[in-house]
């Protein structure tokens, strides 16, 4: 089976020490490729870097994540459109909303997640959308800018709220939370959703999946999320790898790979 990890911070510090093992370790289980997308301006050099390692299949995304608000200035939405000009990446973001940390100014999250979407919208991008309890308004603003595509990843709606998603034209990420036992909404609606709209991602280092509570999370754990997604579906996880294996190469505009 060929993957693709939609949503991976591979330039996290915490795989300083052993990157090229951990994508070694992701292609032996067949994840092939990676999007990683970028939280703050400084960290774009380093993930450009990262991402030029040849045959890696690691793509980047340039965006500016809502809870490194305060790293972020007006500057930055200028250098980033220059970014997209001249790197050409696969996405915008990771971009959105973040309403569950107390003291992120909710305007001033809406004023850099709007100009990206504007910046998706030009440039004709996906965009990689972080919702925390934040969907409706996320959906609000992606209506407002309109003519747009994307993810919401690690997805923790409704399933009434991810068919406006799929009705604007996006797809929602699922990750680690999804095999856990106690996720029920999560769990119900990775079971009966269109596959079509689907994206697989692990947002390592971060949520692990249960088979590896409280450790860091890495892509290869991917297999993890399918075989779960599979299972909750009742169908081959041959089947999920290869719907959403296309999903992210229509989205991100990936060369095919599926097998």
């Amino acid at each position: 089976m060929v993957l693709v990890d939609t949503h991976c911070h591979l330039d996290a510090s915490e795989f300083d020490a052993d990157r090229d093992a951990v994508t070694a370790r992701a292609r032996g289980e067949g994840v092939v490729r990676q999007i990683i997308p970028a939280v703050d301006a400084a960290g774009w050099p380093k993930l450009r870097h990262i991402c030029a390692t040849k045959n890696a299949g690691l793509h980047p995304a340039y965006g500016l994540h809502p809870m490194y608000l305060e790293a972020h200035r007006e500057e930055h939405l200028c250098q980033l459109r220059d970014w997209i000009e001249r790197e050409h990446p696969v996405a915008v973001g990771e971009c959105g909303l973040d309403y569950f940390v107390e003291g992120l100014d909710r305007d001033r999250q809406a004023e850099y997640f709007d100009a990206q979407l504007r910046l998706a919208r030009d440039f004709e991008l996906p965009v990689i959308v972080h919702a925390r309890r934040a969907v409706d308004a996320v959906i609000a603003m992606i209506r407002k800018v309109g003519k747009l595509r994307g993810v919401v990843h690690s997805y923790s709606g409704s399933e009434e709220q991810a068919r406006q998603l799929w009705d604007l034209g996006f797809m929602i990420g699922l990750g680690g939370p999804v095999t856990y036992d106690r996720a029920n909404r999560l769990r119900r609606l990775a079971s009966q959703m269109p596959l079509e709209h689907l994206l697989l991602e692990t947002d390592a280092p971060d949520q692990p999946d249960a088979g590896i509570r409280g450790e860091r999370n890495e892509p290869a754990r991917l297999t993890t999320v399918l075989s779960t997604i599979a299972e909750l579906r009742g169908v081959a996880p041959a089947e999920v790898a290869a719907a959403t294996t296309a999903n992210a190469e229509r989205l991100f505009r990936l060369p095919s790979q599926s097998q």
